[in-house]
């Protein structure tokens, strides 16, 4: 049985044998004069997880390192965290011999018993609060003329803006007003059924097309020109694909779609719908990588693809704590920017129209800031710093100044591209001394809120609270301009849930995904032992209709996937009678009855 450890698809790092006997050894079962740091065992809570999609991998040297471990056979100490850090063993009762010049973000301290009960942050955050009125995140409904709030009801704004009453200012501020007061419904609209789990959907930029990324290699496209009516038009997949699909990324003029996989080879396809031919490969690794073994030199994994503003330049995070940019048309690596100390899980531009200014967020939990003008000397324009643990993913507003990130510590930041630290300071501060690293396995599905603490450097300008960041590197980002008057944040969630968040950190509507899929359950004898879950990990708000996609992890296990439609609702509530049942297709639209499908998973 093989997983990728977790959505990095990597076995432990390091090598077996004996190491290095030039460095520090790791006790095992040690005396209590060898205590130094104590490793906590890996907690686990069987019911949130998924044993199927962490399977130890059938790679030589995971089984050599494991049967290794198994006989107290001596490891340095860099290769043992790694190997705990990235195995997904349940129970570890290893201690390690850590020296006292051990980094911070290395060592696993005992929790502490007087950690301070309120440093949990402000909700509502008064800094969110005045973005929100400054209107740079929607609109606000205070009438400045008269100093006041008005309280209008949607439907008397509908009914105005139907009458074309008021002046020009008035009935833009009321249509503003009126799209961001409407978030996506728990309702499913319709449901797509997939036998994998979906690691990515989204919208593209014109709302013309929709794409949705599996673990099965395959990236489904629709039409969604009309968008309660899609159309499937092509399935495309990704020949040379480890494990699952990690990312992939839309040309700025929507003609080309980039997609990766555990390895340095990128597909690319058209979007045409009149196209059919087959996906070209390009290598990111500049040719040195082994992409038989992706363990070997170079790097073997993609996490995150992005095309520049132009469209002439792919920028990717790799889990060799590496950045690479790379020129489409001379098929060749601009530069290979080793910033980071861990994975980069994430990379975006800040302007979708330059190619200049590019963000990476990585397991090492610093967020830093490039300019693509001076990447050559490896030194970062800005870091930002303030979570704890590594980042899943990052996505800009767009305007060049803000960014969204979500952490491993369950928690999502906005930053203001003004408030970075700069590299001489950041470099001062000793980066390996303020980037935590707690040693929790955030694939387990668990996370204890006692670990959670402020960041003694964090420069962040809100924190957002309440999803669960578990399973999977989960996906968040910032709401449209035209559907949503870019008023909210949103993420996915493991726990089967979007959360949508006003920027002052207050929640603004939970979508129920794992809800909406009820009537796709087996009866309860036919679960055998086995848990029904859903986990969202991605999540598309349509740039122009009144609707959500919430993309999942979805089914027995976790084993297969869906895509739920969510239209939007005033709050007020469904209208009398039974609430109508969402439409259910297969992967090409096919309808297919809720008895089909549960008849589905009653079989596996």
């Amino acid at each position: 049985m093989s997983s990728p450890p977790g959505d990095h698809g990597e076995p432990p790092g390091g090598n077996s044998g004996n190491g290095d006997a030039s460095e520090e050894q790791v006790i095992l079962n040690p005396t209590p004069d060898q205590w130094y740091t104590e490793l906590d065992p890996f907690e686990q809570d069987d019911d949130e997880g998924s044993d199927d999609l962490y399977e130890p991998s059938e790679d030589d040297h995971y089984h050599d390192a494991y049967e290794d471990l198994a006989r107290g056979a001596p490891y340095t100490r860099t290769q043992i965290l790694d190997f705990l850090r990235r195995s997904n063993l349940r129970a570890v009762t290893t201690t390690v011999n850590v020296s006292r010049n051990t980094p911070w973000r290395f060592r696993r301290f005992r929790r502490s018993s007087s950690r301070d009960p309120n440093r949990f942050p402000k909700v509502p955050s008064d800094e969110g609060t005045r973005l929100m009125q400054s209107g740079q995140f929607g609109t606000t409904d205070i009438e400045y003329s008269w100093n006041r709030r008005t309280n209008k009801s949607i439907q008397r704004r509908l009914l105005e803006r139907e009458l074309g009453l008021g002046s020009y200012d008035d009935r833009r501020r009321n249509n503003d007003l009126i799209k961001q007061a409407l978030t996506p419904a728990s309702k499913a609209d319709m449901i797509i059924n997939y036998e994998e789990p979906i690691y990515s959907g989204q919208f593209s930029d014109d709302g013309n097309f929709f794409f949705a990324c599996g673990k099965d290699f395959k990236v489904r496209l629709y039409d969604t020109s009309r968008p309660y009516n899609w159309q499937h038009y092509k399935t495309v997949t990704h020949p040379w694909g480890r494990w699952t699909l990690t990312d992939a990324s839309l040309s700025k003029d929507n003609k080309w779609l980039a997609y990766t996989s555990i390895s340095s080879l990128v597909a690319i396809t058209p979007t045409d719908i009149n196209d059919s031919g087959d996906p070209y490969s390009l290598d990111l690794s500049g040719g040195t990588a082994d992409n038989n073994d992706i363990w070997g030199s170079g790097f073997g994994g993609i996490w995150s693809i992005r095309f520049s503003g132009d469209g002439r330049e792919l920028v990717a995070g790799t889990n060799r704590n590496a950045i690479v940019v790379y020129d489409i048309e001379s098929r060749s690596v601009l530069h290979e920017v080793h910033g980071h100390d861990d994975d980069v899980n994430a990379v975006c531009f800040a302007d979708q129209s330059s190619p200049h200014v590019l963000y990476s967020g990585s397991d090492d939990s610093t967020l830093k800031v490039w300019d693509r003008r001076s990447m050559g000397d490896n030194r970062e324009a800005g870091v930002f710093l303030g979570h704890i643990e590594g980042l899943t993913y990052i996505d800009s507003k767009g305007d060049g100044r803000y960014i969204l990130s979500n952490g491993k510590d369950q928690s999502m930041k906005l930053w203001d591209l003004r408030m970075m630290m700069s590299t001489d300071r950041f470099r001062g501060l000793n980066p390996s001394s303020v980037s935590r690293f707690s040693g929790y396995d955030y694939r387990s599905g668990h996370y204890n809120e006692e670990d959670w603490d402020v960041h003694p450097h964090d420069n962040s300008v809100v924190t957002f609270r309440g999803h669960r960041v578990l399973n999977t590197l989960i996906r968040c980002h910032f709401s449209p301009p035209n559907s949503s008057n870019s008023r909210y944040v949103y993420t996915g969630s493991s726990d089967g849930k979007v959360y949508i968040y006003n920027i002052d950190a207050t929640m603004a509507g939970v979508i129920d995904v794992n809800e909406a899929s009820t009537h796709l359950r087996p009866v309860m004898p036919f679960y055998r032992g086995r848990n029904w879950n859903a986990c969202v990990r991605d999540a598309s708000w349509h740039p122009h209709a009144p609707m959500l996609v919430a993309s999942a992890w979805n089914g027995i296990d976790l084993a297969n996937g869906t895509c739920t439609m969510h239209s939007f609702s005033d709050g007020v509530g469904s209208d009398e009678g039974e609430p109508e049942l969402p439409l259910y297709f297969d992967e090409k639209l096919q309808t297919v009855q809720p008895q089909e499908i549960r008849d589905y998973y009653h079989n596996l």
